[in-house]
């Protein structure tokens, strides 16, 4: 039987990306960064989703290519899947109009 794995970006990372459907009891193998380390899955994760590499708090920055994608909206234990049930986005907030103002955008 083949290996499940998720893909850990940068080192930093919070979050690895599915590469199939995981399921609660499953151990997804960690890889890129991640360098081949177990996980346990704790709920179902669609692929191409993601999943927590850690535990991560309530109102905790979410980390994902080494950049902050998203604010945890509850608790967010390692091996649960991490999506707008208990994150909301911030990678394209980051840049309010006043930023851009200043940046002549």
């Amino acid at each position: 039987m083949l290996e499940k794995t998720a893909i850990q970006i940068k080192e930093s990372d919070h979050v690895a990306t599915a590469t199939v459907e995981l399921l609660p009891s499953e151990t997804v193998i960690v890889s890129g960064i991640g360098n081949g380390r177990p996980l346990k899955v704790e709920e179902r994760i669609p692929r191409g989703h993601k999943i927590a590499l850690r535990d991560i708090a309530a109102q905790e920055e979410i980390h994902k290519y080494g950049e902050v994608i998203g604010i945890a909206t509850k608790p967010i234990s390692a091996g649960h899947w991490v999506h707008v049930h208990n994150c909301r986005g911030a990678k394209g907030r980051r840049f309010d109009a006043s930023h851009a103002q200043q940046q002549g955008d």
